[in-house]
């Protein structure tokens, strides 16, 4: 071995080091640092020199080297067994069909150079292109899947299986095809032979890489899918129960108006027994009365009997929970927001919450606060939760924050220490009519 190949055969080792490692914190999101090259670099140098000089087939090196990758992954970098097989498996698979494509046209054109140094400048040009296919690829697979998609994988299999097996195909094409240093002379036909052969294998291991990207494009609208599945689902839940408490609102609504039409009946005859100086039975027909209006009556008077049913369901789960809740919240009358869109904003957050108080010990609460502030109201949601970092935003905030944008709103959310509190803030000088009835 020249020093030529020596010093290629370094940069080779170094760029696919620097571009496997680049690929796997870009693909989980996780921090870039400098000892991560460093001990990666180191372990794959080592790997290569006991290849070498042990000649291991080709095949359980590349082994070697995705388990080596799946360590870093797993033991450096700090990801799941799942995301660390994948990052592995596909940083490796994509340099070894770039490198496996380019060979094949080295393969191709090698028997016809008799010039060394034109030679050494191919060689270094299908380097470089071998490298340039790899980036192409590797970005293309970090923007296809995103690190929370990559941490929350529970099906992998259907991304790793087919990758396996190409990632199979190409090792045999590799140990069958390329271990053996190319001829510089040889006959016309079995010159045509062996570009035909390796022309071959260039359309194959192209295949390969295609399949690649087409498989990942499949499993993320596969993913996708299944995640719009649920949500409509969860959609379709919190659509009934907000059909409940409208319903149950307009139900109170006209047992409140039947009462307040006959309470000038019920003051004549408490007026008459009084009258007639019986006492006893006036002081039991006003306890019905009392009782009567009690039934009517809300825990919580927010100015929105749908708002006010919602709260007072809610609100006693957290209390039941031993959760303390706050409520300070008036709101405006006409309010311009509707009661669909009030649901999906109070049931959401009022969820998030009393799941946030549930998952911590001693003190939990929950506060509601309310205030126009001209033409717009701003809510406001406070509760106590765990010290761990705040989720990706589900489908609970995700539907508040499309109920803001509606209104020409905004949502905010913050974290500081055990303390969670989400803003939402609305134009309610819209008139509904004038709204897109876009539902979130």
């Amino acid at each position: 071995m020249d020093y030529f190949s020596i010093g290629l055969n370094i940069f080779c080792l170094t760029a696919q080091s620097i571009m496997h490692i680049c690929f796997c914190v870009s693909l989980t999101g996780k921090k870039l640092r400098i000892c991560h090259f460093a001990i990666y670099i180191s372990l794959f140098c080592i790997l290569d020199w006991l290849a070498n000089k042990f000649t291991f087939p080709w095949g359980i090196a590349i082994g070697i080297g995705v388990l080596i990758l799946y360590g870093v992954n797993r033991l450096i970098l700090g990801n799941r067994p799942s995301s660390s097989w994948t990052a592995a498996i596909l940083a490796c698979y994509i340099s070894q069909f770039s490198f496996g494509i380019i060979n094949s046209v080295e393969s191709v054109i090698f028997p016809h150079v008799t010039n060394r140094l034109l030679l050494y400048l191919i060689i270094i040009a299908a380097t470089a292109a071998s490298l340039v296919i790899s980036i192409v690829c590797y970005t293309i697979v970090v923007r296809s899947i995103s690190p929370e998609e990559i941490d929350h994988m529970t099906n992998a299999g259907c991304l790793l299986v087919p990758v396996l097996f190409f990632f199979t195909a190409e090792m045999y094409i590799m140990q069958t095809s390329y271990t053996q240093i190319p001829c510089v002379t040889s006959s016309p036909d079995l010159l045509l032979e062996n570009a035909g052969k390796h022309t071959a294998l260039l359309f194959l291991q192209a295949l390969g890489l295609g399949a690649l990207l087409c498989t990942l494009y499949a499993y993320r609208h596969l993913c996708r899918s299944l995640e719009t599945k649920a949500e409509m689902q969860s959609l379709s839940q919190a659509v009934q129960a907000q059909k409940i408490y409208i319903a149950e609102a307009q139900m109170r609504y006209e047992q409140t108006k039947a009462f307040r039409h006959d309470i000038k009946n019920h003051l004549s005859v408490l007026s008459g027994l009084l009258n007639n100086s019986r006492l006893e039975e006036s002081k039991a027909y006003l306890q019905k009365l009392g009782n009567a209006s009690t039934i009517l009556s809300f825990p919580y008077q927010t100015g929105n009997p749908v708002v006010d049913i919602l709260l007072g369901e809610k609100l006693e789960m957290a209390k039941e929970d031993g959760i303390a809740t706050e409520v300070s919240l008036l709101l405006p009358s006409p309010c311009g927001v509707d009661n669909y869109d009030l649901c999906v904003i109070f049931a959401n957050a009022l969820d998030n919450a009393i799941c946030a108080c549930r998952s911590i010990e001693g003190e939990r609460s929950i506060h509601i606060r309310g205030e126009r502030q001209g033409d717009f109201y701003m809510l406001a949601f406070e509760n106590t939760c765990s010290d761990h970092p705040i989720p990706p935003a589900g489908t609970g905030l995700s539907n508040i924050k499309a109920v803001t944008e509606k209104y020409h709103g905004a949502m905010q959310t913050e974290k500081i220490e055990q303390q969670f509190s989400l803003s939402v803030l609305l134009n309610i000088s819209i008139h509904p009519e004038n709204i897109s009835l876009q539902k979130p």
